[in-house]
Formats: C-alpha cells, sequence, structure tokens
C-alpha cells in the first residue's frame, strides 16, 4: 500500500492544496463543478503542469514521466477502444507498462470484477455498469500504486450506481490499494469515503470523517455548498441513561446522544434523514409521521420540508428516489432519524452518536 502527500500544488485551478492520503484508505474529494478536484487528480498523474510537491510513500515523483509514475486513473468519460474486445481492453495497460513482474493477469481481473463471460465482446456491445467494470480493471491491471477515479458513477442509473459502489468499495478492500475518488455527489462520499476532502475554487477547505465534514462544517463556504441542517430547539429533556437524553422538540420525543448536561438545541443533517411512504419496519425509536409541505428540487437531489408534530424538518433524497416515490406536497410519508447523526450542537456538550 502506499500514502500519497501533496505539498503546496498550485497552478491554473488548484491554489496551495496540501493534503496526505492515508494507505490504503479512499478519500473522496467532494466539490462543485469547477473546484479544481479532476485537475487535482490529473496533477498526480502528470498529466498537467504544476507547482509544488506530489509524494508517493515519501519519494517525489515530480519529475517522473507520467507513464513511469504508477497511477491507474479512470477517467470519467472510461475512454475504452471501441476496436478491441474487452479482454484486449485490460491487456492494453498492462501493454504500454511493459511491468510483467508486477502484472495480474487478464483473467484473474475480469473474474475480480465479474466479468469474465464479456471477454470477447465489445464495448458498444456492454451497459454502462459493463463498461466501468471493463474500464476500472484496466486502470487496475498494471497493479499501480494509487487509484485515481473521476466521477466513477456520473453515467450510471441511481440503482445500478448503487450497486457498483459497494463493487468499488469491494474491490478496492481487495486490492488494498490507496484511492482518491473524485464526486460532486453527496451520496456517494458518504458511502465510499474513509474521509472526506471538500474543494472549493481550488482550495481544499476541510478534510475529515463523512460525519465530521457533513455534520461540522469547518467554514461558511463548506457550510453552503453541504447544505444548512436542521437545528430543533428542545423544550424539555430527560436522561435515559447508556449515553442517551430523550428531548422534547415541537412535541415531538426524540431520543439523542449526550454526554450530560442540559439540552437546548440538536441538529441533523437532511440527508441523514430516512424517508418512506410506508411504515418501516422495526422499533419505533425517532419514527414519525409526517405530511409533504414543500418540495425544492435541483440537477441532483430533491428537498423536502415536512411537518411533524408542530416542526418542520427537510430530508434529502437521490432524484432516482424521490421519482420513484412519487412524492407531492400533502403526501404523507414516514420519517426515521438516525440515531448516531444526531448531534447536540447547545447544552450537554457536543456528541456524535
Amino acid at each position: 500500500m502506499s500514502e500519497i502527500t501533496l505539498k503546496g500544488i498550485n497552478n491554473f485551478a488548484c491554489k496551495n492544496v496540501t493534503l496526505r492520503i492515508r494507505e490504503g484508505e479512499i478519500l473522496v474529494l467532494l466539490g462543485p463543478t469547477g473546484a479544481g478536484k479532476t485537475t487535482l487528480l490529473n496533477v498526480i498523474a502528470g498529466l498537467i503542469p504544476y507547482h509544488g510537491t506530489v509524494c508517493i510513500n515519501g519519494n517525489a515523483i515530480d519529475n517522473v514521466a507520467a507513464s513511469q509514475r504508477n497511477v491507474g486513473y479512470l477517467f470519467q468519460d472510461l475512454s475504452l477502444f471501441p476496436h478491441l474486445s474487452v479482454a484486449s481492453n485490460v491487456a492494453y495497460g498492462l501493454t504500454m507498462r511493459k511491468m510483467p513482474h508486477r502484472e495480474r493477469s487478464v483473467d484473474e481481473l475480469l473474474r475480480l470484477m465479474k466479468i469474465g463471460h464479456l471477454a470477447e465482446r465489445y464495448p458498444g456491445d456492454l451497459s454502462g455498469g459493463e463498461r466501468q467494470r471493463v474500464a476500472l480493471a484496466r486502470a487496475i491491471a498494471p497493479a499501480p500504486k494509487v487509484l485515481l477515479l473521476d466521477e466513477p458513477l456520473s453515467s450510471l442509473d441511481f440503482r445500478t450506481s448503487r450497486y457498483f459502489m459497494m463493487e468499488i468499495r469491494r474491490i478496492q478492500r481487495a486490492l488494498g490499494i490507496t484511492t482518491l475518488y473524485v464526486t460532486h455527489s453527496f451520496i456517494e462520499a458518504r458511502e465510499m469515503a474513509d474521509r472526506v476532502g471538500v474543494m472549493h475554487e481550488g482550495r481544499l477547505e476541510q478534510v475529515g470523517s463523512p460525519e465530521e465534514v457533513f455534520t461540522y462544517p469547518a467554514n461558511e463556504r463548506v457550510a453552503d455548498f453541504i447544505g444548512p441542517p436542521n437545528v430543533l430547539d428542545c423544550e424539555q429533556s430527560e436522561t435515559l441513561g447508556r449515553g442517551l437524553v430523550e428531548v422534547c422538540c415541537g412535541g415531538n420525543k426524540i431520543i439523542v446522544p449526550y454526554d450530560g448536561g442540559e439540552v437546548k438545541k440538536i441538529s441533523i443533517s437532511p440527508r441523514h434523514i430516512y424517508v418512506s411512504i410506508e411504515k418501516p419496519p422495526g422499533p419505533t425509536v425517532n419514527r414519525f409521521r409526517g405530511v409533504v409541505d414543500e418540495v425544492m428540487v435541483s440537477d441532483l437531489v430533491s428537498r423536502y420540508k415536512i411537518k411533524i408534530g408542530d416542526t418542520f424538518l427537510v430530508a434529502e433524497l437521490p432524484r432516482g428516489v424521490c421519482e420513484e416515490m412519487d412524492l407531492s406536497p400533502g403526501r404523507e410519508v414516514f420519517l426515521v432519524l438516525k440515531l448516531r447523526w444526531i448531534n447536540v450542537i447547545e447544552g450537554g456538550g457536543v456528541v456524535n452518536g
């Protein structure tokens, strides 16, 4: 496994970026279009000029040609060769690198990707998910020290992308390869990342666990990008023991992680509220019936203002999920507030369950 260190990276898009990517982790770079995420991948790959230092395992590679950096790169457009079969596409990286002592056999990679049955097919005959697997197999064929993934799920539908997220995680863990993953999707960042880095206008604004970044934005720029959490005033609280307290917010009783003291306000991110049109099974803790009051739609997600009791909560869902449930104002829904994502933000100290 390899550790990547970036020191003072500057160019036309990056502004003094310093970052350490730990051995074997997936670090997700999150940010809006134009934030400099892909440019940073290209810096590591040696594809564009830059000032600063890129190190792998403590060794500077700034004067190493892109072809010799031993970096696997899955481009957003995949860049598969339409005239080559699946097996030949995967083998291409091995042929170009001329590193037989580090090669993974094509058959081994096809089995790892679960596409052995597609070996003789051509890219034009494959589904979007199958093409992703071929491109990923080609990227890791020469056993690179580092894997760079640029918006790997952007061309897939919601159901396929959810499945492929699990597959990337499985493969990354199986190989133990240090991975830098670029996306603008909060869902991908939350589900894929060991750590998240948020970029804005070429600057790395915050790096931390998904919980830290989504719950405690480091500054106003990160908060504006992520979106504000639901903040609820607590009228009263009752200690339950075992690190829990029951608070009353707008007539709704909510159980919250707790480390002592009076609880005045709690917060929960919109993307950590589960929404269903059917009553979910399981215990009734932090489960509520509500009515959709307002729908706010963007390109990637939809936010729903939902009334429960005397309180309004904003929940965030992927567009694909929203379309399936056909949510609209006046629709009755069920909400689940996930205990581990509810935080005390005033009184009782800061608690993260």
